[in-house]
């Protein structure tokens, strides 16, 4: 694969996002290299547990250049396509019977916050930067949102999809959206032992069933809401404020909303 990395070892496989150069920023292509390689893991019978984590120096900041050019010209049919596969991407981590832990050693925005989000446990570096900034550049964080106000409620929920502000990774934790704050020459090491420690010392079925049931204790028509995100998502980008905000975004203008 082009952009992602997988390795299986001690019964953990490492899914690594490998497009430093654009800080791991998402597209069509990455998204897809992604769901594959969690196939991969997923249908791997020795794995059980399944960590996510990047190269370079960010997690993921979110969609690429390249990317967000393109979609001043997709159709709605094409956005709402584009729409649902990070939709399937999303739930695929979400509803997964295996257990995902996020690695992230700098900064989570946008795209790479709702990776961050759907997975089970996070990790973090101190002087990572996290956020949902979709609305400062007229977008709208529709797919994350039914993910994240399950994990923090509405309340707080509201506060960062609302204002795109940047919290740290200490604010991160204090909403529990992170679980561990790691020193950078720890945080592998952490997560290694996090990952051995549920291995050895918890049962594969337990855990498969506990998870399905947190997933559909809440909400019993995942499908219905998840859809409607989707269409929100792919309706959202045709918005005027969407195109001025990418416009402004790709030629580095100031928005003033």
């Amino acid at each position: 694969m082009q952009y992602i990395g997988y390795e299986a070892k001690n019964r953990i496989g490492f899914i690594t996002l490998n497009r430093p150069e654009k800080r791991n920023a998402l597209n069509a292509e990455l998204v897809s290299e992604l769901k594959q390689s969690i196939k991969l893991a997923e249908n791997d019978i020795n794995v059980k547990i399944i960590v996510i984590k990047a190269s370079g120096t960010a997690f993921c900041t979110g969609a690429d250049l390249e990317y967000l050019k393109k979609l001043q010209s997709f159709s709605y049919e094409e956005n709402l396509k584009d729409s649902v596969s990070l939709t399937e991407l999303y739930k695929t981590i979400y509803t997964s019977e295996k257990i995902f832990i996020a690695q992230i050693e700098g900064h989570a925005i946008a795209g790479g916050a709702g990776l961050a989000t759907v997975c089970d446990f996070v990790f973090s570096v101190p002087d990572a930067k996290f956020g949902y900034t979709e609305v400062k550049i007229g977008f709208v964080p529709a797919i994350v949102s039914f993910f994240l106000i399950r994990k923090i409620g509405e309340a707080k929920a509201k506060e960062l999809l609302l204002t795109g502000k940047l919290i740290s990774a200490i604010e991160a934790k204090a909403l529990y959206i992170f679980n561990f704050i790691e020193e950078p020459d720890e945080i592998s090491e952490r997560v290694e032992t996090f990952a051995q420690n549920l291995i050895q010392n918890t049962s594969s079925d337990s855990l498969r069933i506990t998870k399905q049931l947190i997933a559909n204790i809440q909400n019993s028509d995942t499908d219905a809401v998840l859809n409607l995100a989707a269409e929100t998502n792919a309706k959202s980008r045709a918005t005027n404020d969407c195109k001025k905000g990418i416009d402004a975004f790709l030629t580095k203008k100031e928005i003033k909303w």
